[in-house]
């Protein structure tokens, strides 16, 4: 799509535009990951984080009674770093590794080859959409994923809805542009009343057409998702937009296709999409007491030891980062959405 003057866009379509334009979006172009790009995300801070979501993984398949073939499905790998060290931490254990397939779903074609290379002479299966799995219990993990899907905003005036828009009046100067909408034929679409007792709506019709297909793979063939993303709990829902660039905050509306646009996900909301398609969430808590139930500090222990003091300090200050609750610790949290007949409580067990 090319944008000219004058042209009104609806916020989400703007975003998708922005991150996923086939020409010039920003995941389709370059890799936003690590030092060198905008941001870090937990697998690039410590290799911890995800041996912790390899030890979840396998104890998960253990409670599905180690079926002999089952999909172990990322959504949204990125660079291919969390992928890579729970493959290394599979090689340890033979017996599940067989049965697992692995799946990866990505849109960008450019995050494609840096993943390929990454995770060369592996046995992944790269996913052009969720239709192309193959039956069998499932296990989807989506670390910081549904963050990067687009969203609408609706605004109450004066008792009235208004959805924010997006008018290009002057192609490099943006601006929001709210406009009338009909609240009930939404929720009519979506199936719950989203606007009760809120004064702002933040949401994402991405990511429940993506709950959708993945609860009927869930109720069809079991499993779950592990769902780890910054976000809040409060029923009221808020303006979380943001967008990022070289580690910095950028105004939204600012450096078009060049800079990261993302949101914090509403679990209470995610919550209600869930109960919705016949799933139960089985277990959310925060990121701290997910990784540390999961022994993130045991572990830590365990390979410092007879290391130099600067490794040690290091070791610890990146584990840090994922659990204390002025970093990353709090700001995340964790949900585990299951087949309701499942009981499987680790990481989220008190």
């Amino acid at each position: 799509m090319k944008i000219k003057k004058n042209d009104i866009l609806t916020l989400d379509k703007y975003i998708n535009e922005a991150l996923y334009n086939s020409k010039c979006g920003y995941y389709m172009n370059s890799n936003p990951f690590g030092k060198d790009g905008d941001y870090i995300t937990a697998p690039n801070i410590s290799i911890l984080f995800s041996e912790m979501i390899a030890v979840w993984i396998i104890s998960f398949w253990e409670n599905l009674k180690c079926p002999k073939k089952f999909n172990l499905i990322e959504l949204g790998p990125g660079n291919g770093e969390m992928m890579k060290q729970i493959l290394k931490s599979f090689n340890r254990f033979p017996a599940f590794k067989n049965c697992c397939k692995i799946n990866i779903l990505e849109k960008s074609n450019y995050l494609k080859k840096i993943q390929k290379q990454k995770l060369k002479n592996k046995n992944i299966k790269w996913l052009k959409n969720l239709d192309e799995i193959s039956k069998g219990p499932n296990i989807f993990i989506a670390n910081e994923f549904f963050d990067a899907l687009p969203i609408k905003q609706l605004i109450k005036k004066n008792k009235k809805w208004y959805e924010r828009n997006v008018k290009f009046s002057k192609l490099n100067k943006p601006e929001f542009f709210d406009v009338l909408t009909d609240v009930k034929k939404l929720e009519k679409k979506i199936g719950f009343k989203i606007s009760y007792k809120q004064k702002f709506i933040e949401y994402s019709p991405l990511t429940m057409k993506y709950l959708k297909k993945i609860s009927k793979k869930i109720n069809s063939n079991s499993g779950g998702i592990l769902i780890i993303d910054y976000g809040y709990l409060n029923e009221s829902m808020k303006n979380t937009i943001q967008s990022i660039s070289d580690h910095k905050f950028n105004d939204t509306l600012n450096n078009f296709t060049q800079s990261d646009i993302t949101y914090s996900l509403n679990f209470k909301l995610i919550e209600k999409m869930i109960k919705k398609l016949n799933l139960k969430v089985a277990g959310i808590t925060n990121q701290k007491n997910f990784l540390t139930n999961l022994g993130i500090l045991k572990r830590a222990e365990i390979i410092s030891n007879n290391l130099p003091f600067s490794k040690k300090a290091d070791i610890y200050f990146r584990v840090k980062r994922l659990i204390d609750k002025n970093f990353m610790g709090d700001l995340f949290k964790v949900m585990f959405v299951a087949k309701k007949n499942i009981k499987f409580q680790t990481g989220f067990a008190n």
